[in-house]
């Protein structure tokens, strides 16, 4: 079996170094990947007995269309999340386009003029920039008069207490944290870690909205950033959650009140939850959920397979190869535009969709930089599906991300790997190294 592996390996282009390089370092990873799965296993427990608990039906699949009053399928499935995501309320629909728009519905739907946002993780994710008015946009945040105050990390990229503590004042009203690094070279963060933080800031100011950005970490851990006191957790469906099925969507769960905030922003004042039809996603919405613990699983594996790889090559990665995990995003430092360029056409060529397509850098909306992203996905934008994108400009980092199967995020390394070799950016006597190396271990 192993000789028809490498042989089809090597038909899709893959040198007998690279995936030598490859079949090494996964050896030495079983006992992580069996850790992964043990996690997996317990969040399928988790979404099954919340369907469960919930009496899921066929019924739940219906289409709905119009208004959407009376959908169950809907209805019932923002109580699965609530009851997976241990919150009083959630709320899951297809009108909420992406995670930027999530976040904005929650920030907007629970300040008001007057009022101060704080985050005390230093900068936001680049799309909310334009959402909080830090860049300037129409609709922003700022324009409503909602100011902005921020607290920037420690050089260790974890949290300066003291000054948070000095930031929050009378107007604060609601703390953002973002989980994920986003485009930027600090730790993510882990459950714990958040709920320390909330557990500070909440000693401060107890009537303080804690919100978790939440993207890229469901399902990472055995908890979420709402079972240690985050009183709002956001995400897409288009990321962890939706399986890689969801064709559209985000959610907003915790405390009932500023769900139903939310809702009222969401649809109109007066209508809230009760509007909304689902069109037909019911079904791969409750799929996608179901899945997800084990495609996250399936995400870890490449994640932690790349950052073992391009950590014996000499890059800084992030997180490195041994640490915990706190969501599915694998940072590689190349230090060069052409490392990021090279690494995002590998990723773009081990894809089933658009594989023959060669990603350039573009001036994508919501970034102050040029962006490139390598994506052939079944779900367009869906960062649960193998991709990997990155700002050119310095470091020069990619942000490598997804895989609903363990094969493909495997796939997809060795070729972002033998791409770099093709391109230059590693030289063969590198990867010789490389290969010693391990042999040597």
């Amino acid at each position: 079996m192993q000789q028809k592996l490498n042989e089809i390996y090597q038909d899709m282009g893959i040198s007998e170094e690279v995936l030598r390089v490859g079949n090494q370092i996964e050896t030495e990873l079983k006992e992580r990947f069996e850790q992964f799965d043990a996690i997996a296993e317990y969040n399928q427990l988790k979404v099954i007995h919340a369907m469960q608990k919930n009496r899921v039906s066929a019924e739940c699949f219906n289409y709905a269309d119009g208004y959407g009053y009376n959908d169950p399928g809907r209805d019932l499935l923002e109580k699965v999340y609530a009851d997976t995501f241990h919150t009083e309320a959630a709320l899951v629909r297809p009108q909420i386009t992406c995670g930027t728009h999530a976040l904005a519905l929650a920030l907007s739907a629970n300040l008001r003029p007057g009022d101060e946002l704080l985050s005390p993780v230093g900068k936001p994710y680049d799309t909310l920039e334009e959402v909080i008015g830090i860049r300037e946009s129409r609709g922003s945040l700022a324009e409503y008069g909602i100011t902005y105050r921020q607290v920037d990390l420690l050089e260790d990229g974890y949290f300066d207490y003291p000054a948070i503590e000095k930031a929050i004042n009378e107007k604060t009203k609601v703390v953002t944290i973002q989980r994920s690094k986003g485009y930027q070279t600090r730790p993510s963060y882990s459950v714990e870690k958040i709920g320390e933080l909330i557990a500070f800031i909440k000693k401060i100011k107890p009537d303080v909205i804690c919100m978790v950005d939440n993207c890229y970490g469901e399902f990472v851990e055995t908890i979420e950033p709402s079972d240690v006191g985050a009183d709002m957790i956001v995400g897409s469906l288009i990321k962890n959650p939706g399986g890689g099925l969801a064709p559209i969507g985000g959610y907003v769960a915790g405390r009932e009140d500023l769900i139903e905030n939310c809702a009222c922003r969401l649809t109109s004042p007066g209508l809230g939850k009760e509007v909304g039809a689902s069109l037909g996603v019911m079904k791969s919405f409750y799929q996608g959920f179901f899945l997800s613990p084990i495609i996250v699983c399936s995400a870890l594996k490449g994640a932690v397979f790349a950052a073992n790889i391009y950590e014996r090559l000499g890059y800084h990665v992030i997180p490195n190869g041994t640490e915990s995990r706190h969501d599915i995003i694998q940072a590689v430092q190349f230090g060069t535009p052409e490392g990021v360029i090279a690494f995002c056409k590998g990723i773009q060529a081990a894809a089933p969709v658009d594989s023959y397509v060669t990603p350039v850098p573009w001036a994508m909306p919501g970034y102050d930089s040029d962006v490139i992203m390598a994506a052939g996905a079944f779900v367009q934008g869906a960062s649960i599906e193998l991709s990997a994108d990155g700002p050119i400009k310095p470091p020069y980092a990619v942000y490598f991300q997804g895989g609903l199967t363990w094969p493909h995020a495997r796939l997809g390394i060795l070729k972002s790997l033998q791409q770099i070799v093709n391109d230059g950016v590693v030289t063969g006597q590198q990867l010789q190294n490389c290969i010693q190396e391990n042999k040597n271990k």
